[in-house]
């Protein structure tokens, strides 16, 4: 078991990690999510020792390896910039932490060719890595981490530098591999959907800190800020700041919104209500869905999807619709609001929810 215990790491002035407690458990899978800059790397050198906090605790095991070097630890780590031994070959860069762990050579002999027919590496083992692509070198890199046996495995962004078909293979055999030997496995990425592929835990970062830390789904449907929520949402989370009146949020034109059932207690004031890009439609999803006006700014064709950016009253929102939607600029379109859908933010930003009952 990983633990950072009150972790805050500061460079001069600047806070990188501010206060960060997290526990991670053998077996799991967990993201890091957050934009760039958002902590991602630095919580993972923090992890790894590369780095010591400047407060707070690293524990591993119920042992503090605060400032216990890297080196000391069984740990893996694979960057997005792919590092390799550019005089050994394929084969000797993958069989390298087994060479230094003693392993016996038919171990190691079966262990890196098993590694290689994963990452479709077989029919280059004998090169050296500089004669290789971009892509087929991080997968040299991975396969190195996948033999080494690790206790830790941090991957950050490791899978940006290759081609869709083997990225989407990898992304659901890596979480299965690491898993089966009981190894804590940390990987780190700035792509929202990347998390609700790999599954597992999700940790939202933000400046430095931890917004949420739970199973992927659950942080994804239930954001405890509208942080989180921003962070989780690839196009951008759709807001727009409404007034409650009874069962309703009141939208322009007098149109109604119809409140959630858990949420009708909650005080008559403004909220921030937002939802995901996909709960806004063309076509009316149901009955209760509520039709809006707005106008289109720019719509973005990617083949079998359309991104439909909008103006309503003061907000701007991103539809994402299927197939080819196109529509001039400034035209004017009718779209439907999901209620089911719809998430509720007080004016500090927390979400909202359900008013307790007297005793």
């Amino acid at each position: 078991m990983l633990e950072l215990r009150n972790v805050t790491k500061t460079v001069g002035a600047v806070e990188h990690i501010r206060d960060v407690s997290l526990t991670l458990q053998h077996g799991s899978l967990n993201v890091l999510l957050g934009p760039t800059l958002s902590g991602k790397t630095s919580l993972m050198r923090l992890m790894a020792g590369l780095d010591v906090p400047t407060s707070g605790s690293v524990w591993f095991d119920g042992q503090n390896v605060t400032g216990t070097p890297v080196q000391k630890r069984k740990i893996a780590m694979v960057y997005q910039q792919f590092i390799n031994y550019p005089a050994m070959t394929v084969y000797d860069n993958i069989a390298s932490p087994l060479r230094v762990a003693g392993v016996e050579q038919r171990k190691i002999d079966s262990q890196v060719r098993e590694a290689a027919a994963l990452l479709k590496l077989t029919p280059y083992l004998d090169r050296t890595p500089l004669s290789l692509s971009g892509g087929q070198q991080q997968r040299t890199a991975l396969a190195r981490a996948i033999v080494k046996n690790a206790s830790l495995v941090l991957l950050d962004e490791p899978l940006a530098n290759l081609d869709y078909k083997l990225r989407e293979e990898l992304r659901a055999e890596l979480p299965r591999i690491f898993a089966a030997a009981g190894t804590i496995f940390v990987y780190a990425t700035t792509e929202p959907h990347e998390a609700l592929l790999l599954g597992g835990n999700t940790a939202t970062l933000s400046e430095g800190r931890i917004t949420q830390f739970g199973p992927t789904i659950d942080v994804f449907r239930k954001p405890v800020d509208l942080v989180t929520a921003r962070t989780f949402a690839d196009p951008p989370l759709n807001t727009i700041v409404l007034a409650k009146k009874g069962a309703d949020f009141l939208l322009e034109g007098g149109v109604k919104l119809p409140v959630p059932a858990e949420l009708v207690g909650i005080a008559d004031t403004n909220y921030t209500i937002g939802f995901q890009p996909h709960h806004l439609s063309l076509d009316r999803p149901n009955v209760s869905a509520v039709p809006v006006r707005a106008k289109v700014t720019i719509t973005e064709i990617t083949g079998s999807e359309s991104f439909i950016h909008l103006d309503f009253a003061d907000a701007r929102w991103v539809m994402l619709t299927h197939g080819i939607r196109d529509f001039e600029t400034d035209a004017v379109v009718e779209v439907f609001i999901d209620p089911r859908h719809i998430m509720v933010f007080d004016e500090h930003g927390q979400a909202v929810t359900a008013p307790k009952l007297a005793a």
